[in-house]
């Protein structure tokens, strides 16, 4: 049985350019107008807008060892709700991915329990525990996606330098959690207004930044992949547009909370907007919305990070940092960025789907002849209000419940089959 898609409009098309799309083998089969049903499975598509399934390469599963956070099968059915098709698993787990054995481990939950395309991220060092580095080749050999010690950063300059070479002789990217931990001082929120309107610790800027400047002198140096996770003040922005200017081979991703909340709009002690990083100032999200419309900053990736409604409810001092994002990430961005005319649709889907594949060499996040059917149908006149209740993350926590968005996923494919579907 093959299926046909009726009558869809494609994200880069226009409304009234109506196509179908015939998928066959799990694959793209045929893409045009009039097709031929030949006893096809239909999906009638009026009026739905056809894109390529998003990728998000920054991701938190919590399996294996958080499962009460959540867990490989909750996690994938939330992000394939959100219209993602491929995502890449954070090594902070236990075990840490961290040896041929813990990767294959790994290997084995995603085959069993994932809906959607999980690639595994392996650690740079022993138990992410910065002392002792992993063997990059091996872990390389059993399917690493990338290297990264995500939710740490690497504190030592000659770790990372050593890290970056050895990946660039395996042609594998370093992605980094930037965090100078010197200059964090104990901070639960960004050190700015805010923090000291609530009487909570701070963290400056300048932790995250003197962080990213010190790597892209190493990756430039190791001639390595340097990749910058969930970049927030106006000053990385500089240097990562700096470095690329001059050639270093570093790229950048951005959060959809950084691109739309700033520390005035946290409303108390409520842990709900903890994060890291924080949320910064105006002039940082001036900066990094500027920085993603001029190419410094290459694509949108949520930091899904589910915690439980306990670990949320001890206050900004004590609570883990991290909100969810699969299940809110489109409807946020669709309403706040296209629908108003600031960004086409086109730049939207490229930077959660195409741009994200193009810089780690993926064959996703494309609408093509022949690719696989990883795709998402999107109802964009649908209007609805963020119920973190509903969600299917076992993470509820999210600073957006309640904000009302138009603009949602109704149904993904993954491999040409159906892996989630609005009953509403």
């Amino acid at each position: 049985m093959h299926k046909l898609l009726r009558n869809i409009w494609l994200y880069d098309e226009t409304p009234e350019d109506l196509k179908d799309v015939r998928i066959r083998d799990g694959r793209i089969e045929e893409i045009g107008k009039g097709l031929a049903e030949n006893d096809a499975e239909l999906i009638d598509g009026k009026g739905l807008c056809l894109a390529p399934g998003f990728v998000d390469v920054h991701v938190h599963l919590r399996e294996p060892g958080g499962e009460r956070k959540e867990t490989i099968a909750t996690g994938t059915e939330a992000a394939a709700k959100g219209g993602y098709t491929t995502i890449c698993a954070m090594p902070n787990t236990r075990p840490v991915p961290d040896t041929a054995e813990n990767l294959e481990y790994v290997n084995d939950l995603i085959r069993q329990h994932a809906s959607i395309r999980v690639l595994p991220y392996a650690s740079i060092t022993i138990r992410e525990a910065g002392k002792e580095r992993t063997d990059l080749a091996e872990l390389k050999a059993h399917g690493a996606f990338a290297f990264t010690d995500d939710g740490v950063g690497i504190q030592e300059a000659g770790m990372m330098y050593e890290t970056m070479q050895d990946a660039a002789k395996l042609d594998m990217a370093v992605v980094a959690h930037c965090e100078d931990n010197t200059l964090i001082y104990g901070g639960a929120m960004h050190e700015g207004t805010r923090n000291k309107e609530l009487g909570l610790p701070g963290i400056p800027s300048v932790a995250e930044s003197v962080h990213i400047a010190r790597d892209i002198l190493l990756a430039e140096a190791a001639g390595a992949h340097y990749h910058v996770c969930h970049v927030s003040t106006k000053e990385s922005v500089r240097v990562i547009r700096d470095a690329k200017r001059a050639g270093v081979r570093v790229t950048a991703e951005v959060t959809p909370h950084h691109l739309l909340l700033t520390e005035h709009d946290i409303p108390g002690d409520d842990a709900m907007w903890k994060m890291n990083p924080p949320l910064r100032g105006h002039e940082d999200l001036a900066a990094l919305r500027e920085g993603l419309f001029d190419g410094t900053i290459d694509f949108i990736a949520t930091d899904h990070a589910p915690h439980t409604a306990e670990e949320k409810a001890a206050g900004f001092k004590k609570a883990p940092f991290g909100i969810t994002g699969f299940e809110t990430a489109f409807p946020l961005l669709y309403t706040h960025f296209v629908k108003n005319g600031d960004w086409s649709l086109k730049q939207l889907v490229d930077w959660l789907a195409g741009k994200p594949a193009d810089v780690f060499r993926l064959p996703y996040g494309k609408l093509a002849k022949g690719i696989p059917a990883d795709l998402v149908l999107l109802d964009l006149s649908a209007e609805r209000t963020i119920e973190p209740a509903s969600f299917l993350s076992k993470g509820k926590n999210t600073p957006f419940g309640g904000t009302t968005c138009t603009g949602w996923p109704v149904m993904t494919l993954y491999g040409g089959q159906t892996v989630y579907e609005d009953k509403e």
